[in-house]
């Protein structure tokens, strides 16, 4: 019996003794919405940064560039830079590879192809007599004006909107393409114009004028970021956005990849585009408009529009010069 008794007082201590041991927290499951797709990487709401576009009275005549050295011009100017590019035996040209027709990767050989890497080619021509001289350097739109003020690359031939901002920076040639910004939409959206994207999602890339244009002609769009206009579209055909506006050259390019989207709307605003130079080689600025000289008069500039850019119609020719000098 007194056996019995004691196992039973065991067995009942026992008992109490898990009843009052502390049990481990089950953690909290956070709340996810998966309604969304994320974003791909680099892409993402827009921030808010001064406008490139806006706006400088004492800038009245931005696109006029530094005349071309008149050949045979004795004596001979110096040129700094456009000698220590000669010695170096290439040419270093910042672009990208995410705009279709201007700069891209051909599917079948992963070449470096469009228009803008053939004016490249063209300048690299009248400096060596070799159109191949040249290393490219994949850039982001943001990553432009930095790269020519610390010289890692020598010019930015990369759809670049000469602005009066953006001249405080840099310098560039004179305009060897005129675009216009508009908007790309998805067919029958309902999407017709700008108009169209208040309170919608639109996709632009940091560091262009579009983006800062969208913010101020339409304050109630939601504006989301990329890397490259190659990820607005991706973004575009997973519907995360409901338009893409930038420069009809580059919708274009878009468009061509897609049969779904089409280029809608007025122009928002004229886009001049022109060679990025570092603001202090003016020798090397002059280089390269007396290779858009040649080009707009010897008919390599409706040639390389022929190969590239017949999509957008018949070509309106090159853009004429405008000098300071």
């Amino acid at each position: 019996m007194k056996r019995t008794v004691a196992l039973a007082v065991l067995l009942l201590v026992a008992l109490l003794t898990v009843g009052c041991t502390t049990q481990p927290a089950i953690p909290t499951v956070p709340d996810v919405d998966y309604s969304e797709q994320p974003f791909p990487d680099g892409a993402g709401p827009a921030s808010t940064s001064p406008d490139p576009a806006a706006p400088d009275a004492q800038c009245t005549r931005p696109t006029a560039s530094l005349r071309p050295t008149p050949a045979g011009l004795v004596p001979a100017p110096p040129t700094p830079t456009v000698d220590a590019i000669r010695e170096r035996g290439r040419l270093i040209v910042g672009l990208d590879t995410g705009s279709n027709l201007f700069s891209f990767l051909e599917p079948m050989d992963g070449k470096l192809v469009g228009f803008d890497v053939d004016i490249a080619h063209e300048i690299a021509r009248d400096l060596f007599g070799d159109p191949d001289r040249i290393d490219f350097r994949i850039l982001t739109s943001a990553e432009r004006i930095e790269a020519l003020q610390d010289s890692s690359v020598d010019v930015v031939v990369k759809t670049m909107t000469i602005t009066c901002a953006r001249k405080e920076q840099v310098s560039f040639s004179t305009v060897y393409f005129q675009a216009q910004h508009r908007v790309l939409a998805v067919r029958n959206s309902g999407i017709n114009g700008v108009a169209d994207l208040a309170n919608r999602r639109v996709c632009a890339v940091d560091g262009t004028t579009s983006l800062r244009r969208l913010e101020r002609i339409v304050p109630t769009a939601q504006i989301v970021t990329a890397a490259m206009w190659s990820d607005c579209l991706v973004v575009l055909q997973q519907r995360q956005v409901d338009a893409i506006s930038t420069d009809d050259t580059i919708l274009a390019g878009l468009a061509a990849q897609d049969p779904y989207l089409e280029l809608v709307g007025a122009s928002l605003s004229p886009e001049s585009y022109g060679v990025g130079i570092k603001k202090e080689s003016e020798d090397l600025v002059r280089e390269v408009n007396g290779t858009l000289e040649r080009i707009r008069a010897d008919g390599t500039w409706n040639r390389l529009y022929s190969r590239w850019l017949t999509v957008m119609g018949a070509s309106p020719g090159p853009p004429s010069p405008s000098y300071v000098d």
